[in-house]
């Protein structure tokens, strides 16, 4: 079920691209807005799926592992967007997705940010080409450089953005991977919490007094009533499909709103940007995946 959402937001963004480019979307200002709160709604409904508790557990003997990580993927994206000249909210928008859980952080850090239709379905875009990427080359190069079990859940963890590609590549690979994989990358998920309050006040427009980003404090609350309510499996495993289903269908309104002239004012370096620092990312991690 996660890959598949991996795969129909993937389709959906592409075809809410092609009617964008080739159709143009007759009610910009009205799917603005109407994006906005569906694709914060949908973030609060994925928290259903989260258990805060076992998150928690997985997250605080690598905590310092976790930080450090993010902390580097963060530094190097922000280098790479100074180096390649990428405007600064899609630069910050794909460091995150780089850093923490591609799409889902993209699109909590997005609303933080304010940022435009066309930042997102960029940024968006990117993370999930290198996605399909991932999901197809790392087990073949995992097996080539017989990396364990261990040592493969944790480098897929941390060098592929989506959780849902996550997933998919370490199922190919083993249990054990698999059971190493989800768990680091559910913990490293939690970290969006911080970073959207981060970029709040980094980003803060001082013309908006409302800039914080409640709608966090809703996905929080959602993952706690998720593991102390004991609700049953069947209704919250709903509520996360239809939060799945409403993200499909906000990246598909999303790219409704992106423009060849917006494509072209934005050019190929966000994805220069986007495909550099993933494979720094890699290459590192996989370097102290071996060593250590």
């Amino acid at each position: 079920m996660v890959v598949v959402f991996s795969w129909s937001a993937s389709i959906a963004l592409v075809l809410g691209l092609l009617v964008g480019l080739l159709f143009r979307n007759p009610y910009p200002k009205q799917t603005k807005i109407y994006t906005k709160y569906l694709l914060q709604v949908s973030v609060i409904g994925l928290g259903f799926g989260m258990n805060f508790t076992k998150v928690m557990e997985a997250g605080r003997d690598g905590f310092a592992f976790t930080l450090l990580t993010i902390s580097f993927a963060m530094g190097i994206g922000y280098l790479l967007g100074i180096l390649f000249k990428v405007e600064r909210v899609i630069s910050h928008l794909i460091s995150c997705g780089t850093a923490i859980c591609g799409g889902s952080a993209i699109a909590a850090v997005s609303q933080a940010l304010h940022a435009d239709d066309h930042d997102i379905s960029v940024s968006i875009g990117t993370v999930f080409i290198l996605n399909a990427v991932a999901l197809f080359i790392f087990p073949p190069i995992g097996e080539l450089l017989h990396l364990s079990q261990h040592q493969f859940g944790i480098w897929s963890a941390i060098a592929i953005h989506d959780t849902s590609s996550v997933v998919g590549a370490a199922s190919k690979y083993g249990n054990d991977a698999l059971m190493f994989a989800t768990t680091i990358k559910l913990a490293r998920a939690l970290w969006i919490i911080p970073l959207v309050v981060l970029t709040s006040f980094i980003f803060k427009n001082k013309n908006s007094p409302s800039s914080f980003p409640w709608f966090i404090i809703f996905f929080v609350a959602a993952s706690l009533v998720n593991s102390y309510l004991r609700l049953p499996v069947e209704l919250t495993t709903d509520i996360v499909n239809v939060a799945k289903t409403g993200f499909s269908v906000t990246l598909y309104l999303i790219g409704t709103g992106l423009s060849i002239a917006a494509l072209k004012k934005v050019g190929a370096r966000p994805m220069l940007q986007g495909v550099t620092l993933w494979i720094i990312i890699l290459l590192v991690s996989l370097f102290f995946v071996e060593k250590y």
